[in-house]
């Protein structure tokens, strides 16, 4: 197996946990692109993404742009982790890379980027496009009550989620799964498909094949306001949003003006059964305790 020299392009969790899996199999990247800081939390403490802490621990180097301007005006650094002696700054148009390799990123990537490396950019997106192009398809294919679900790794066009497919395989949903324990299996079954394709990719060996666009569903980036829920609405579908918005938003309605979070719940002869509730400032509590509750 050659040394493939590519760069890595994400932020969150779910692309920390590929690069994990990448390494695990021989691939690890020759720089890592991810987002700066942020404050978090209710102290708002500034804190590195996910992605970062992985390049540190792993002495990668990696580079943090505030903004995805004209390529020409685009320094990224290596060695930026060392934090003075030795560091190098190079234009990463000038640099010789293979591939660029996309895992939730969270911006929008210029099409001249894209195309800068002698392969282009690849990216992995968590459904079986071109179904649930866009920002939430883990949380989307819960919503629709869907079956099953998959991963496909796709050549990237500037057109979201649009390119060609090069490899995909697909996931059964089980019926009381919610969005975070199905994105850690589809996390898994993404880093694996890297794993079997990103040689043969680097080799041409693989044949791209073009997505029907005329079957192209899209999903929006979730809002907090997306988790309330309508007790009197259809049981599937509160059960299904429960489930989708169960690591955030979360679902929730109000009583007397105060957010009631639903913590546990299930679905009973296709009737939405709430289990549990956190009620705003207090502790979570039984559902059935919550009428004796004064607000």
């Amino acid at each position: 197996m050659s040394k493939l020299n590519f760069v890595f392009w994400g932020t969150p969790e779910v692309a920390s946990e590929t690069l994990e899996i990448l390494k695990e199999n021989g691939y690890t990247p020759s720089l890592i692109v991810t987002a700066p800081d942020k404050p978090q939390g209710r102290k708002m403490i500034i804190t590195p993404p996910p992605v970062k802490v992985w390049a540190i621990a792993n002495n990668i180097p990696y580079v943090q742009p505030e903004k995805l301007t004209e390529p020409l005006s685009i320094f990224l650094s290596r060695g930026s982790h060392s934090e003075g002696e030795g560091r190098r700054e190079e234009k990463l148009e000038e640099a010789k890379y293979d591939f660029f390799l996309v895992v939730a990123y969270g911006k929008i990537m210029p099409e001249e980027i894209l195309n800068m490396p002698k392969l282009g950019s690849i990216n992995v997106h968590y459904s079986l496009l071109p179904k649930y192009r866009g920002a939430s398809p883990v949380e989307s294919v819960i919503l629709s009550g869907e079956a099953k679900t998959g991963v496909t790794i796709q050549k990237m066009k500037h057109e979201m989620d649009s390119g060609p497919i090069l490899a995909k395989e697909e996931v059964q949903i089980l019926s009381d799964e919610n969005a975070p324990e199905l994105r850690k299996r589809l996390i898994e079954v993404g880093g694996n498909l890297l794993v079997n394709n990103l040689q043969r990719f680097a080799e041409g060996k693989i044949k791209e094949t073009p997505q029907n666009d005329q079957e192209a569903t899209f999903c929006k980036k979730i809002k907090k306001e997306d988790g309330l829920i309508d007790l009197d609405g259809e049981g599937i579908k509160n059960y299904n949003k429960f489930r989708a918005y169960a690591h955030w938003p979360r679902t929730f309605f109000f009583k007397n003006g105060k957010r009631i979070i639903i913590t546990d719940a299930s679905l009973v002869d296709n009737k939405f059964i709430i289990k549990r509730v956190l009620p705003e400032g207090r502790k979570e509590i039984n559902y059935a305790d919550l009428q004796k509750l004064v607000f």
